[in-house]
């Protein structure tokens, strides 16, 4: 199907769902239809908008050798030149097939890996940036396990950030977080360079991922650590296995085994669903290597240096001079760009 032949496909396509959605029906079907015109949307706008543009400058183009006109038609002209490839771009980049995953909620994973207290420290400095960016896009932020370390660091940390396409932004954070800088501990100002690893999941419905029951296997255990009076009295905690790909949660941030259960089981499904989603893409052609970053963890995505207030995104070469505006929760300047990278890489892949 040529670019002509698929735009106008998807016009025909909308003007039938608005018919049927006019004859006032109401059920699954219409929800189903309605779903789509929405989806449908920005696409057909688009394609008007460049339509619109085409037939004016079809027009200026017929008035140039008008003596009236031919002088406001040369201006217009010029100026349709340079608006119709951007209306192009924008077009083609809105037509780029989509991860079916990106609009929904995601689980993030924080641990601390090389540098000792320095890399948990970090670790609890990164979850907080996360927790403020959520903030700022108003989405909501729930911690399913925060387990702290000597010195006020993160040994491990999960959250669930729930709201409209969510992983679509965040998947970029998955990889090794990198931080340059003196640790209090430091006697003689030298700076350290401690990792921490991010893992970004999509989270997955019942309907996403089916879990056989007879799968798993279940423990319960006395919670450790932080508590309250709980903890070593009650067997609150929960360790979930799925025996065949020997993926293992562990949950005790509640009081609740029944809660504890649900937290584990969220994660487990996340996981399970990305897994799926990595072996999917690793049969198709080389496609995860034509966009920013593999979400592989082993990956040295960014570093932060606090002594020249600098961070580094390594896959598309930025550095920006606002670390602490970042820490803030202004993760955009930095995501934005990424986006931008990958469908620019994904256009010239289809070129």
């Amino acid at each position: 199907m040529s670019l002509s032949e698929r735009l106008q496909h998807i016009l025909a396509r909308s003007e039938a769902l608005k018919a049927e959605l006019a004859k006032g029906h109401r059920g699954e079907n219409s929800i189903r239809a309605a779903k789509e015109l929405a989806e449908l949307a920005p696409l057909v706008a688009r394609i008007s908008a460049l339509g619109e543009a085409e037939r004016a400058r079809a027009e200026a183009e017929s008035l140039l050798g008008d003596p009236e006109f031919s002088e406001l038609a040369g201006a217009e002209l010029a100026a349709l030149r340079e608006r119709i490839p951007l209306l192009e771009r924008e077009l083609s980049l809105a037509l780029l097939p989509r991860d079916e995953a990106d609009e929904k909620s995601a689980i993030l994973e924080l641990r601390p890996a090389a540098g000792g207290a320095e890399a948990a420290l970090f670790a609890a400095q990164l979850f907080a940036m996360y927790r403020r960016y959520a903030d700022v896009r108003r989405w909501r932020f729930e911690v399913l396990s925060y387990e702290p370390s000597e010195l006020g660091g993160l040994r491990e940390g999960i959250a669930g950030i729930t709201g409209k396409g969510v992983f679509a932004r965040l998947k970029y954070e998955s990889g090794v977080h990198r931080v340059q800088r003196v640790p209090e501990t430091e006697s003689q100002g030298r700076i350290h360079t401690s990792t921490v690893t991010a893992a970004v999941l999509p989270e997955a419905e019942e309907v996403d991922v089916a879990i056989d029951e007879g799968d798993l296997r279940i423990d319960v255990f006395r919670a450790s650590g932080a508590g309250g009076q709980h903890v070593n009295k009650t067997e609150s905690a929960v360790r979930i296995t799925h025996l065949p790909s020997g993926i293992v949660v562990s949950m005790q941030e509640e009081k609740s085994q029944h809660k504890n259960r649900a937290k584990a089981m969220k994660i487990l499904r996340a996981r399970l669903y990305e897994r799926n989603r990595a072996e999917l893409a690793a049969t198709r052609a080389a496609d995860r290597r034509q966009q920013v970053g593999t979400g592989d963890r082993s990956e040295r995505i960014r570093t932060y240096n606090f002594p020249q207030g600098r961070v580094t995104d390594h896959r598309i070469g930025l550095t920006l001079y606002k670390l602490e505006r970042i820490l803030e929760g202004d993760l955009d300047s930095l995501i934005d760009p990424l986006i931008a990278e990958d469908a620019a890489a994904r256009l010239a892949a289809l070129e």
